[in-house]
Parts: C-alpha cells; structure tokens; sequence
C-alpha cells in the first residue's frame, strides 16, 4: 500500500474524529448556556452586572470556539492539499 494513501486515511479519520468531537461539544456547552440562562430567568436576585457580565464571557468563548474551528480546518485544507494525488 501507498505511504501517502495510508497517511491520507488516517488524515481522513483524524479529521472526522475532530469534527465529531467538536460538534459534541458545542452541542453540550449549548445546552450548558441553555440551562443556565433559564437559572438566570427564575434568579431575579442575580445582580444585572453579574448578568451583563456572564453574556459577554458567553460571547467570547463562542467567539474563541469558532475561532479555534476555523484555524483547525485551515489546517486540514494545508495537509489535503498535501496528501492530494499529483496529476503526472
């Protein structure tokens, strides 16, 4: 078997476990939001600085998750590129 089609196989293995593994866990850190937004609703006694605060901490690791997915696939675009059959 070609070197290159073995690495090109566990590339693409590599890269569905991460997919699979970064939807997980954007799917649980929504739902984590989710439950503590509806504690936020039915604690009325939470000062609103608290919760202006929380909403941008929400925000930023949202933002540093997308961030983070992006750069991980601008990766992945290098390596296929990489391992992509050349035309003779």
């Amino acid at each position: 078997m070609d070197p290159k089609q073995i690495s090109r196989q566990m590339f693409d293995f590599n890269k569905t476990a991460f997919e699979r593994s970064f939807s997980a866990m954007v799917v649980m850190q929504d739902q984590a939001e989710k439950m503590f937004v509806m504690w936020l609703e039915q604690n009325k006694w939470f000062p609103e600085e608290g919760r202006k605060a929380i909403g941008e901490w929400v925000n930023t690791y949202k933002k540093g998750r997308e961030d983070f997915k992006t750069k991980v696939e601008d990766g992945y675009e290098k390596i296929a590129e990489y391992l992509a059959p050349k035309d003779k």
